[in-house]
């Protein structure tokens, strides 16, 4: 797959849906563009980023924390930046989910909802180091 010197459209349609809190389309528009390149690990950190979002907005914490690890996993290894994004910060904000989480596995939708993620952006510059190679 090959970009030249810019993002997929899918990527950018990533960027409003998490800042919109849509983690399950963003798992779909992320997939779309890993499924032609699935050695990209850090595509593969953001799906588990939102997915792990996604899990826990359903109470299901055990998912969440095992997802949350595994997006750091991947995405620690693109500090500072790559594709736009703040990876340095993306890393310290899922530390601190993490170290967020209720030391249970499971919460009902009422408790989720009382007990949010603290919540962040992503900080994206589209100039930014590690543009896509394709």
């Amino acid at each position: 797959m090959s970009w030249g010197n810019s993002y997929p459209k899918e990527y950018h349609l990533f960027l409003e849906k998490f800042h919109k809190g849509e983690y399950y389309e963003c798992h779909d528009l992320l997939e779309e563009i890993w499924l032609g390149e699935k050695q990209n690990r850090f595509l593969q950190g953001l799906i588990q980023l939102s997915v792990a979002l996604y899990h826990y907005e359903y109470g299901n914490v055990k998912g969440a924390r095992m997802m949350l690890k595994a997006a750091f996993q991947y995405l620690e290894h693109y500090r500072p930046k790559h594709w736009g994004l703040d990876v340095e910060e993306l890393c310290h904000h899922i530390q601190v989910c993490i170290a967020h989480l209720p030391n249970r596995d499971v919460l009902s939708l009422e408790e989720a909802k009382s007990h949010p993620l603290p919540h962040f952006r992503l900080s994206f510059d589209p100039s930014g180091e590690g543009m896509p190679q394709g």
